[in-house]
């Protein structure tokens, strides 16, 4: 994956001070993650596939790594099969290294992808260690709250999701009352 990675990066125009794959990565996270309902719109994954199809979209390599690690579990997901964990926790490192490398920082769907990856694997204190870190940057991320409560069962969180987010579709996915 790694020899992937350097072909695209080599052909990728890296450029820290342009934020459009960085905000294209937020935005992601705001209306399929953070939002209460899915929020994605005909216009954002326009965008998207604008940004992919653009040959001057700088840092690129790192939307494409995205991308890879979510058409692996769509895949997974519509062949009925669990998605590889090893592919998932190389993807997520790839894409924070790369990000780190790029950014200086991480936009929270990383903390939230690295994490589920960990957590599908036998990684589990890597995945509780990544919600952690995320939530410190992240302190409002209810995903990573959602997933901090059903490591640690601590009360204050749970009160927290449930007085003021009871329907976030994480909330009531998990059953958190």
């Amino acid at each position: 994956m790694a020899s992937i990675l350097q072909k695209i990066k080599s052909q990728s125009k890296i450029d820290p001070q342009d934020k459009v794959v960085y905000d294209l990565m937020d935005e992601f996270y705001q209306k399929n993650l953070q939002a209460d309902n899915d929020e994605m719109t005909p216009e954002f994954t326009h965008r998207i596939q604008k940004a992919v199809s653009d040959p001057n979209t700088k840092n690129i390599h790192l939307l494409y790594l995205l991308l890879m690690y979510q058409q692996h579990i769509s895949q997974a997901v519509a062949e009925g099969k669990s998605p590889n964990p090893e592919f998932q926790i190389e993807t997520m490192n790839l894409l924070e290294s790369e990000t780190k490398e790029v950014y200086g920082k991480l936009p929270a769907i990383i903390y939230i992808f690295k994490a589920e990856a960990l957590d599908s694997s036998p990684k589990k204190e890597e995945a509780k260690i990544t919600v952690a870190n995320g939530l410190k940057e992240y302190p409002d991320s209810v995903p990573l709250k959602v997933y901090s409560y059903l490591n640690t069962k601590d009360e204050v969180l749970r009160q927290d999701l449930i007085k003021n987010h009871p329907n976030h579709w994480m909330v009531l996915q998990f059953g958190i009352k």
